[in-house]
């Protein structure tokens, strides 16, 4: 049976398709499909001591249970709707009072979280209690129990949240949930995941873990393997020494969708350009430093967090002679590698 065209009425074209929810995929309204990698985050520096201030005077007026979310939000400039750091990376900073702690809970997204200052601090994740301090790094995987606190009887605890949630959101998968006792330790055995998972010789990985087992990655033994890879020659042009917390049950990333490393920049050093599809958000650990990105200078000091955003280009500098500098890093790597979606160029 031969086909039988209607009439073209180009001019009315758009508006009567969109009476049915359709778009012509040749319109120019429709770019939600560019020929290269055009992210919405915008390359931005949020400095320590400012946001700390603003974390401090919270904590003066947000307690008891609204201090569970009592966390500040990095919010790009390039999205200030959207809250994501970066991509699909969140955010926060998050201060503990003495004698504070946080009603246990669970959620779908994963957390890595960066201990900025204090002691007294503990998190508690699958029934595994973690005194934490400065430079520390807690895993909590997603839809387990975990909860904080601060043991102190003066002084806080700062960390840094860094989690998936914004990915989560976005593939409208999001759980929360308050444990019916307040807290889980009472009712889930207690375990000691450094002590299993955190040495040379390793429990039977027979059964995979997709997240890491090991909830806490402390910051002199995480130093002291940095500084090892230095003397051993271990080193990147566009990285500096550079390595990955992984998970000890795979050899893979702490969580299945974003990945956490941890690099150093020798006194003076300048890594070469490159960029990469996926977005990272960098939190400075130690040192100063500049971080070039598509042209403009990022200064950062210890505490400042900066992101990348996805395919920008961008170099390193320590601009110190003669101390060495740290960041520590998340990225979505992981998930774009499980897509097929993960590609990566010198600058030309």
């Amino acid at each position: 049976m031969p086909t039988t065209f209607p009439a073209a009425d180009p001019e009315t074209f758009e508006e009567r398709l969109s009476a049915f929810h359709g778009i012509g995929r040749w319109s120019a309204v429709n770019d939600g499909l560019p020929w290269k990698p055009a992210p919405r985050s915008r390359p931005h520096v949020w400095r320590y001591p400012v946001m700390r201030s603003f974390a401090l005077e919270a904590a003066e007026f947000l307690k008891g249970d609204a201090a569970a979310l009592r966390v500040i939000t990095y919010a790009n400039p390039g999205h200030p709707d959207y809250e994501a750091a970066c991509g699909h990376l969140y955010a926060g900073l998050q201060a503990l009072k003495p004698r504070e702690g946080m009603t246990c809970h669970r959620h779908a997204a994963s957390a890595i979280r960066f201990v900025h200052e204090g002691t007294g601090g503990w998190t508690a994740v699958d029934g595994d209690r973690i005194s934490v301090g400065a430079g520390d790094v807690i895993v909590t995987p997603g839809r387990q129990w975990h909860e904080h606190g601060n043991d102190n009887d003066d002084g806080l605890v700062i960390w840094q949240d860094l989690t998936n949630d914004p990915l989560v959101s976005s593939l409208g998968a999001s759980f929360f949930e308050l444990h019916p006792q307040g807290t889980h330790l009472k009712s889930t055995p207690a375990r000691d995941s450094l002590a299993c998972w955190g040495g040379l010789l390793l429990p039977d990985t027979g059964r995979r873990h997709r997240e890491s087992p090991l909830a806490a990655y402390p910051w002199a033994r995480c130093r002291e393997a940095l500084d090892a890879a230095a003397r051993a020659g271990h080193h990147d042009p566009y990285d500096g020494v550079l390595l990955e917390y992984a998970n000890p049950a795979t050899g893979g990333p702490v969580t299945p969708t974003a990945g956490c490393r941890l690099q150093l920049l020798q006194a003076g050093e300048e890594t070469l350009k490159h960029r990469h599809t996926g977005s990272v958000v960098y939190v400075a650990a130690e040192g100063t430093g500049t971080t070039c990105i598509d042209g403009t200078d990022f200064n950062w000091a210890a505490g400042d967090t900066l992101c990348v955003p996805s395919w920008a280009e961008h170099s390193h500098k320590n601009g110190s002679t003669t101390q060495e500098a740290v960041l520590l890093s998340v990225d979505e790597f992981p998930a774009l590698r499980a897509l097929g979606l993960y590609a990566e160029e010198p600058a030309e």
